[in-house]
């Protein structure tokens, strides 16, 4: 059995939807990736762009994805050039923790705090400074606990005899409630996890 944080697609899908509701489902945003090779960045990069051809966000324009190359430094210097080069910019996507704390760290000293959007992927103790001091709304990321609970159950379940590991097969996972194999002993924990400021507290890692 495969244990799965969390789906390419569902990533995508979640990345899209936090941009939109926190700059109201209209404008111009970018993404701040890592590397231009980064295969997993370049998947949930491509999944966003399909989710942007639904119908609900035709008013979401992707003007531009930069990369940082995981460097906190270039990461920084990408959201700066990004706010420079589109005045017109509502939000900044960055699906790395590297990205998303170095953008926010260029957004929380700049005019534009406030009125420019940050969200992506990061930790709760990287970016909790930033979401409590009104810089960052809301970002995402899969609970790592969470991950290793669920694996554990499924082997509980496993070595019961309760699942065989077949597609189909549900099995109840504890505080996590029940769960279903999917394809290729697949176990997903479900879409990633959002923090705010009301439960960003609630999170240590």
């Amino acid at each position: 059995m495969f244990i799965n944080q969390a789906t390419s697609d569902g990533i995508g899908k979640t990345l899209v939807e936090m941009i939109s509701e926190q700059i109201g489902g209209k404008g111009e945003f970018a993404v701040l990736s890592a590397t231009a090779n980064a295969t997993n960045q370049n998947t949930w990069i491509k999944f966003m762009k399909e989710e942007l051809k639904k119908p609900e966000y035709k008013d979401l324009k992707l003007v531009k994805v930069a990369y940082g190359d995981d460097d906190d430094q270039k990461s920084f210097q990408e959201a700066q050039g990004l706010i420079q080069a589109y005045p017109n910019l509502k939000g900044i996507v960055a699906p790395t923790t590297v990205g998303i704390a170095s953008a926010a760290r260029y957004l929380s000293s700049s005019p534009k705090k406030g009125k420019v959007a940050v969200t992506g992927l990061g930790t709760p103790n990287q970016m909790r400074k930033f979401v409590k001091d009104g810089t960052v709304e809301e970002f995402a990321l899969w609970v790592p606990k969470d991950v290793g609970y669920l694996a554990g159950q499924a082997a509980t379940a496993l070595a019961a005899g309760r699942i065989t590991g077949k597609e189909g097969e549900s099995f109840k996972a504890g505080r996590l409630g029940e769960r279903t194999i999917g394809k290729n002993g697949e176990i997903l924990l479900g879409p990633p996890t959002r923090f705010n400021q009301d439960n960003i507290d609630k999170y240590d890692f």
